[in-house]
């Protein structure tokens, strides 16, 4: 074998490795429908999953805080639909590869758009809000900009973004891939994986322990009202952290 021979196989089975734990996406199974996961995850909150997360040693999963709800929402969860544009000027072709993505957005979507930190144009507006709600998509969340807010209010469709501005994508921000693996400050965002959003903003929970987080957040539920219960009757702080209680 030839050095340049070796140094290429040597090269391949790191890549591989690489290749699989950046872009792989878990097909696992639920032990229950993905309706009744999706619903029980809408029965939580971002704050008590955010702490589940902690315990699985995940500190990174909740998207960056300048990406914010236009309503103070209830919790909403869904299955990312991932999609990556850039700025660009190439307007050819945009408007087909986007038909495209659209006809293979499916029910119980949470979009994640990754814009490339376009700070110029929109992604999101109220045609796309109109055709998310007709496809039973549950929500979207922009790291970028939206536009026709009066109209995405109006549908009553949960939107997280970053800013508002009337400049439309066309022309200046391009749709390059879309089911792939993102990566939105910190968090690593995979099709399939359980995406939440409410007043306190969007976070991800990757699908290979969803369950088991799901679990976890339900009990850890059950603990706080009995927390809540013993400040309500008026108990020390002691006393309620010698019983296992959390502030």
């Amino acid at each position: 074998m030839s050095v340049d021979q070796y140094k290429k196989e040597v090269s391949m089975m790191k890549l591989d490795k690489l290749t699989e734990m950046r872009e792989g996406v878990s097909t696992k199974k639920f032990p229950v429908s993905d309706k009744e996961i999706l619903e029980r995850y809408e029965q939580l909150y971002t704050g008590a999953i955010n702490d589940v997360l902690r315990e699985f040693c995940l500190l990174n999963q909740a998207l960056p805080n300048h990406i914010i709800p236009l309503r103070e929402y209830t919790t909403v969860a869904g299955f990312a639909f991932t999609v990556k544009s850039s700025p660009n000027t190439k307007v050819s072709g945009e408007m087909e590869y986007r038909s495209q993505m659209l006809d293979e957005m499916h029910e119980n979507a949470f979009v994640v758009w990754d814009t490339s930190n376009d700070e110029q144009s929109t992604a999101w507006g109220g045609v796309m809000t109109a055709t998310a709600k007709g496809k039973k998509i549950k929500a979207a969340c922009l790291d970028g900009g939206i536009r026709d807010t009066h109209q995405i209010l109006e549908a009553d469709f949960p939107v997280f973004y970053k800013y508002r501005h009337s400049n439309g994508s066309l022309g200046r921000c391009l749709i390059t891939h879309y089911q792939i693996a993102l990566q939105i400050g910190t968090v690593v965002i995979k099709p399939g994986d359980i995406v939440l959003g409410d007043v306190d903003g969007v976070l991800v929970v990757p699908r290979d322990i969803a369950y088991e987080v799901l679990v976890r957040a339900e009990e850890i539920k059950e603990n706080e009202k009995k927390i809540f219960g013993w400040v309500k009757e008026g108990q020390s702080v002691k006393d309620i952290t010698d019983k296992g209680g959390y502030f």
